[in-house]
């Protein structure tokens, strides 16, 4: 056993997966032998949580009776609605109140994740998945909506995924544009390999734990800002640079030499920009175009162009998913728990995957503590 240390785990291999693959020097992502750019410009987010869940693409019929059952696992149980009414008006953090409900829903899930001899049930774990990424989205709209002083909308089953979402967040059903822009954001953040909300639903799920578990882990590990609280940041950046009397650049200089980070920048595994960066960058001009207000694009693009040329850093998708976002009139602080309204079904692919060949993921610390020291009773201390 080797006692190279590795901090956080940075290169190690500790899985094999079939399910997204991430080429860092090259800028390319995959789902399941499909280019992102192929999948963000022709598959809804219905087509790529069948291909990441079931192994390959669906046909027509198969996608429709898989969309079918998708939506007809919208509502909440009044329950459920009620928790989520306390908590937007105990005025909780989104993402805390997203972790709440997600581990509430395993109450009123009618499927046991296990079956009569004890072994991982597959088929009840994708129903089960397919019920977790359908009301999340209800949830989330509601409680934006209660928090605002509104009535929550009920999902309708003839809209989209995405369609449903942006409907029942604002009582209005989405033209053509938004509603697809929307639905490619969910595709692009579907999946993306180990990352660390996703490895914390596989460290969940190999104990054994149940699938309600393991998403709720992973929705309290996205919440950390080095990973899915990144996109706030880069819209109040955004505001902050608008509200100033400084250029996109000078406004970079001043945050450097006062020691703060440019949101949005730098990834762990692409050395180059990411490619989901560079189509949420083209949806986020066309949206200011069609608004006749480029400024948050302009903005972005000229930060982006000088952090190349200075630092040598290309934009991860944190940072045009937030113009992109703002420009559709998404609330700032619900982008991280529609990250992970999104990204739930990878991480129920994974969870599927981990269970299929499951090994308790245990690694070991080095021990850098004292040793050899005498103990003193209490009464002489």
């Amino acid at each position: 056993m080797s006692d190279e240390l590795k901090r956080g785990l940075e290169g190690v291999l500790v899985a094999e997966s079939e399910l997204s693959h991430i080429d860092g020097d090259e800028g390319r992502l995959i789902y399941r032998g499909y280019e992102i750019e192929d999948l963000a410009r022709d598959a809804t987010y219905e087509e790529v949580l069948y291909l990441l869940w079931h192994g390959e693409l669906p046909e027509r019929d198969e996608l429709k009776a898989f969309s079918t059952s998708m939506a007809e696992e919208r509502e909440l149980d009044d329950v459920v609605l009620d928790t989520v009414r306390d908590l937007a008006e105990a005025d909780e953090n989104p993402m805390a109140a997203l972790r709440t409900v997600v581990s509430h829903l395993s109450a009123f899930d009618e499927d046991t994740t296990f079956d009569a001899e004890g072994v991982t049930d597959r088929e009840a774990n994708v129903r089960k998945g397919r019920r977790i990424t359908a009301k999340i989205p209800t949830a989330l709209a509601a409680f934006n909506r209660v928090r605002n002083g509104n009535e929550p909308v009920s999902p309708r089953e003839d809209l989209s995924h995405a369609a449903n979402f942006l409907y029942m967040l604002n009582d209005e059903e989405p033209d053509d544009v938004l509603a697809e822009t929307f639905d490619m954001a969910l595709v692009l953040h579907a999946d993306h390999g180990l990352n660390a909300s996703t490895f914390s639903a596989m460290v969940t799920a190999s104990t054994l734990s149940d699938l309600h578990s393991a998403v709720t882990s992973a929705v309290g590990t996205l919440a950390g800002s080095l990973h899915g609280g990144a996109n706030q940041n880069v819209m109040k950046m955004l505001k902050e640079i608008d509200d100033s009397d400084l250029d996109p650049k000078e406004w970079v200089d001043t945050a450097l030499d006062e020691g703060r980070r440019v949101a949005g920048f730098g990834h762990r595994v692409y050395n180059v920009k990411d490619p989901r960066a560079k189509i949420l960058g083209e949806k986020s001009e066309e949206l200011g175009e069609a608004a006749g207000d480029r400024r948050w694009y302009e903005m972005s693009a000229a930060i982006e162009e000088y952090m190349g040329e200075t630092k040598g850093l290309a934009p991860n998708v944190d940072f045009y998913s937030a113009s992109t976002y703002y420009q559709m009139g998404i609330p700032i602080d619900i982008y991280t728990p529609i990250f992970a309204m999104s990204r739930a079904g990878g991480w129920i692919a994974h969870v599927l995957e981990q269970y299929e060949d499951n090994r308790l993921i245990r690694p070991r610390a080095r021990y850098v503590g004292d040793e050899d020291l005498e103990f003193v009773p209490l009464d002489e201390r």
